[in-house]
C-alpha cells in the first residue's frame, strides 16, 4: 500500500507513479491516438463536409450517455471502494481479537509455564500470517515461527492452511482444559475471540472469490470504448485537430476509474493500492509478543 500525504496536492498532481493507470493504459491510449488521428485527417482533408455535416448530432447523443456512463462508473467505484474498505475492517478486527486473546491468556496461563504461553505467543501472529499468505495464494515458510507443538513441515499446504493453524491452537487450548489450567469459564471468554479468526478468514475469502460480475465489467468496458471511439465523429469539426488530445483525456479518465476498480476490489493481493496486510501481520506479533 503506497503511504502519501493527502494535504499535498504539488506532489499528487506532479508525482509519477510506476503502478499509475495511464502506465498500463499505455497501448490502449496510443491506439486510441492513432485513431482519432485517422479520423480527424480524412474528416478534415479528404472528406471536407459543408456546414451540415449531419454526425454532428452524435455529440447530443454522446451527452445524454455520458450521464449514464457516469452512473455506471460512480456504481462500479463504490462498489469496489466497498469491498476495500470491508477488507480493511476485517483485518482491523482480526488485530483487536488477537490483542484481547493475548491479553487473556497472558492472564489464564501461569507464567512458569513458559512453553504455553510462547505456544500462543508464536501462533496467534501464526495464524495472521498464514491467512495474509493463503489471501494472496501464497505460502512463504520464513514468515512463521516454530515452537513446540508445532512444526512448519507437518503443514499439509494442499489443504486450507489457516484451518490447520486454527486447529492447533484450539488443540493446544482443549490440552490446557484437561490439565485444568483452562477452566470451563475460561472457555466461555476465550471462545469468542478464537471463532472470530474463522469468520474473519471466511469473509476475506468472500471477498477475494466473489469479484464483480464478468458480465457487468464487460459491458462497462464495451461502453467506454465505444462511447470514446465515437467522439472524434461528433467534435472533429468544432474542434479539428485539437479533437485528437481532448478524446484522449478523456478516454484515459474513463479508463482510469475502471482500472483502479478493478485494482481495489480485490484488497489482499500485491498491488500498490492493496491493504498492507504483512504490516498489520508484523503488527500483531509485536503485540501479542509484548502480552505474552
Amino acid at each position: 500500500m503506497v503511504e502519501y500525504n493527502s494535504k499535498d496536492w504539488f506532489k499528487a498532481v506532479f508525482r509519477i507513479h510506476k503502478a499509475e493507470t495511464i502506465n498500463r493504459l499505455a497501448p490502449l491510449l496510443c491506439g486510441m491516438a492513432v485513431y482519432t488521428t485517422i479520423v480527424a485527417v480524412v474528416v478534415l482533408e479528404f472528406w471536407k463536409p459543408g456546414p451540415n455535416y449531419h454526425l454532428q448530432s452524435i455529440a447530443t447523443v454522446q451527452s445524454l450517455l455520458g450521464f449514464v456512463m457516469s452512473l455506471l462508473l460512480v456504481f462500479r467505484t463504490n462498489s469496489a471502494y466497498d469491498r476495500w474498505w470491508e477488507g480493511r475492517k476485517l483485518w482491523g478486527s482480526l488485530v483487536n481479537n488477537s490483542r484481547n486473546l493475548a491479553i487473556k491468556l497472558a492472564h489464564i496461563i501461569p507464567v512458569v509455564d513458559e512453553e504455553d504461553r510462547a505456544f500462543f505467543r508464536y501462533m496467534i501472529p501464526n495464524y495472521a500470517f498464514t491467512l495474509k499468505n493463503h489471501l494472496k495464494g501464497d505460502f512463504v515458510p520464513n514468515d512463521l515461527r516454530e515452537t513446540p507443538g508445532f512444526q512448519i513441515k507437518d503443514l499439509k499446504l494442499e489443504n486450507h492452511v489457516p484451518n490447520q493453524m486454527a486447529m492447533r491452537i484450539f488443540g493446544k487450548m482443549d490440552e490446557l482444559y484437561q490439565k485444568g489450567i483452562i477452566r470451563p469459564e475460561h472457555l466461555l471468554v476465550l471462545n469468542p475471540e478464537f471463532q472470530s479468526f474463522t469468520d474473519i478468514c471466511g469473509a476475506c475469502e468472500r471477498i477475494k472469490k466473489t469479484p464483480i460480475p464478468f458480465s457487468y465489467s464487460l459491458f462497462l468496458k464495451k461502453f467506454i470504448s465505444i462511447y470514446c471511439l465515437s467522439l472524434p465523429f461528433g467534435y472533429v469539426m468544432a474542434l479539428h485537430y485539437s479533437v485528437i488530445p481532448m478524446v484522449l483525456f478523456i478516454f484515459y479518465v474513463l479508463a482510469s476509474l475502471e482500472e483502479i476498480a478493478e485494482e481495489i476490489e480485490d484488497p489482499f493481493g500485491n498491488d500498490y493500492n492493496d491493504l498492507p496486510t504483512d504490516t498489520i501481520s508484523t503488527g500483531i506479533r509485536k503485540a501479542v509478543e509484548e502480552l505474552l
